[in-house]
């Protein structure tokens, strides 16, 4: 009697666990009655009626996501693989359609991602589908939509996350980059360069314009002194061929003064010796008195043919008279 009491009371207590059961939370559980569909019971504790009723499958109402990964054409015939991000979720009232329409949702999914991808990038070059990403993803998302809402299921959001071409055109996409910005770097330097220039020019003319307008002011205060110069040695009886002669040899020697006083000028004046002063003043001398010999000569000679051409006719008129008179 003991051992059938003990198993009536073991038989007992399984019946009535298995009564039990727990539901967690964000998700539902479906219970069917030999094999028919009984009821979907939410998160809580939950009693059923042992070897009667039986839990069929549980249906998660957590957001989920699914990333698939596509490889397509574009239209300038560059070959891309495209990573789609779909979140979607089974919506809580319509567990049932989700439970008993659809059975792999995840390869349902897929298949309408790659199909809504495969039509729409082929028609953009490879440089517009990085710019018009968002536009695939929304294509994605409503194609979506309008097919998973009959089976109970909700798309939240699509994002395209990830486009990767082939190695070699993202080679020649980073060249091309590299190229436009090494072409704007020259264009800047250029522009740069040319305001330098153009800057440097204008001081330049401008430095220029002051030099000139100094050395014009400086040649005058010169021809000024000199005039002076020259006057007050008139005064004391110098004329003005020596005094210019003594202007002279007075520069010269003062420019050799100021050459010797810089120690790091460069320049050499030849020739530099005492006795070349004294050359070029002798020189000078020599040429004022010629040239005054010259104008006295030219000046005497022209007083003596005045007289010879006047006294010709004369001498004719006489002859003539001669004849005449025989």
């Amino acid at each position: 009697m003991s051992t059938i009491l003990l198993v009536f009371l073991f038989f007992g207590l399984f019946i009535l666990f298995s009564s039990f059961f727990t539901v967690k939370q964000q998700t539902a559980v479906i219970i069917e009655r030999f094999g028919r569909f009984l009821s979907i019971r939410q998160s809580g504790l939950q009693l059923k009626i042992p070897l009667i009723d039986r839990i069929a499958g549980r249906v998660n109402l957590k957001i989920q996501q699914l990333d698939v990964i596509i490889e397509t054409k574009t239209k300038d015939n560059v070959f891309v693989k495209l990573k789609v991000s779909v979140q979607f979720m089974v919506v809580k009232d319509t567990v049932y359609d989700a439970f008993y329409k659809l059975e792999y949702p995840h390869d349902q999914i897929t298949s309408y991602v790659f199909d809504v991808v495969r039509a729409e990038v082929p028609k953009l070059i490879l440089d517009d589908v990085f710019e018009r990403k968002d536009d695939i993803a929304i294509a994605v998302k409503r194609e979506l939509n309008e097919a998973m809402t009959t089976y109970g299921y909700t798309i939240i959001n699509t994002l395209v996350t990830d486009i990767d071409p082939d190695i070699q055109v993202k080679n020649a996409m980073n060249r091309i980059n590299a190229a436009d910005r090494e072409k704007t770097v020259a264009e800047f330097e250029a522009e740069a360069s040319r305001i330098r220039i153009v800057a440097k020019a204008k001081a330049e003319a401008e430095s220029k314009r002051l030099q000139g307008q100094g050395i014009a002011d400086q040649r005058r205060e010169i021809a000024k002194g000199l005039v002076e110069s020259v006057d007050v040695l008139n005064k004391v009886g110098i004329n003005s061929q020596e005094a210019s002669a003594l202007i002279v040899v007075t520069q010269h020697y003062d420019t050799l003064q100021a050459i010797g006083a810089d120690t790091n000028s460069n320049l050499i004046l030849l020739p530099n010796s005492p006795q070349a002063g004294s050359d070029m003043l002798n020189n000078m001398v020599a040429s004022f008195t010629a040239s005054n010999l010259v104008g006295e000569s030219m000046k005497k000679g022209m007083k003596i043919d005045k007289p010879l051409k006047n006294s010709k006719p004369p001498k004719e008129n006489d002859e003539n008279l001669e004849e005449e008179q025989q």
